[in-house]
């Protein structure tokens, strides 16, 4: 066997490795796991006692043969492509800091606001079945006030469509939970609308709802101040129009002053200074029935802003279609905001 490992040797020594494809043919052959090291070294065992040291040393050396002689084969580099060479004298580029959208900036803050106020977050799906978009919110099939929402059915199922509200997640955690209630719903909602400067048929929502004994439109009332106030800040005035919407009775829309500054205030409030930025109003008794709780012991509000339009205000953006164009100039302006 010592001979053997020495004639390995001396062809090891005469041999001259000048591509990758031979470099690698000779590991396999000589460090490959069915190579002749592996085979001289598991034959090593039926050396005699006497010879064990004379053909370890052997095998070392062998293998150490082998292995300087792939370590030092040098694969010739293929031609460089003619062409600028790149100066590496030159100062690196910077990495540009990453920004929030604007949507989901505003979307933070308004979530931040209501949960230090004790509202939890709830979640619901973006294609939603009938009940849990109309019906369980007092839209029965013929009612004309199915026509306030132009709707985007699936064509394939006309139960089922883009939700066009997030109330349905209010619909599902009355139908889950035991009051008392009171979460927020942030979420994307679709509708069939002409795309202006003013609307779209994507956006943003965040709806609110609590269920409880005793509440009243009071307590309605001043939720709304208070995050209107901590949001727009401390001398925010609101007002509260009456409105009718199939879920709530009584109704109310809300409007916050925004003023009469310049030409984009006169645009965005109609010449009127005041905005609206949510509906809201007390939960209809017939909703509360419909997802198992008692409207004899229970009562509720609930509301829901777009976060376009609050966005709008808070970066004086002049054009809602600016939030779904990707323009990274438009985007560079909120570059590090938190």
């Amino acid at each position: 066997m010592l001979e053997i490992i020495e004639k390995h040797i001396r062809t090891i020594e005469q041999t001259t490795l000048s591509t990758a494809e031979e470099a690698e043919n000779f590991r396999i052959q000589y460090l490959g796991k069915k190579g002749i090291l592996t085979t001289l070294f598991a034959d090593f065992k039926t050396v005699p006692n006497e010879e064990k040291k004379a053909v370890g040393q052997a095998l070392n050396a062998l293998k150490t043969s082998a292995e300087a002689t792939l370590a030092q084969i040098q694969v010739k580099p293929s031609a460089r492509k003619s062409g600028p060479v790149e100066d590496f004298s030159r100062p690196g580029y910077a990495t540009p800091p990453g920004a929030h959208h604007p949507i989901s900036l505003v979307r933070n803050e308004i979530v931040s606001i209501f949960e230090r106020m004790g509202f939890a977050v709830a979640q619901g799906p973006e294609m939603e079945d009938d009940w849990h978009n109309f019906s369980a919110l007092n839209f029965p099939p013929e009612h004309p006030a199915r026509d306030m929402q132009d709707t985007f059915f699936l064509a394939k199922d006309p139960d089922w469509a883009l939700r066009t509200h997030t109330s349905s997640v209010q619909v599902r955690t009355m139908e889950s939970q035991k009051p008392p209630i009171r979460i927020i719903a942030p979420g994307r909602v679709f509708r069939n609308e002409a795309i202006s400067s003013r609307s779209h048929c994507v956006f943003h929502q965040v709806e609110g709802l609590y269920i409880d004994q005793n509440v009243s439109f009071a307590d309605l009332k001043q939720t709304l101040l208070e995050f209107a106030r901590a949001f727009f800040g401390e001398k925010t005035e609101i007002r509260l129009r009456p409105s009718y919407f199939p879920f709530t009775e009584p109704s109310a829309e809300m409007d916050i002053w925004w003023g009469l500054e310049n030409e984009v205030d006169y645009r965005m409030t109609k010449g009127t200074g005041w905005l609206e930025i949510m509906g809201c109003g007390m939960v209809d008794p017939a909703v509360l029935e419909s997802c198992g709780i008692d409207p004899g012991v229970y009562s509720g509000y609930a509301f829901g802003m777009g976060i376009e339009r609050i966005a709008m205000q808070r970066f004086q953006i002049p054009d809602i279609r600016a939030f779904y164009e990707n323009d990274l100039r438009f985007l560079g302006n909120f570059s590090g905001a938190v």
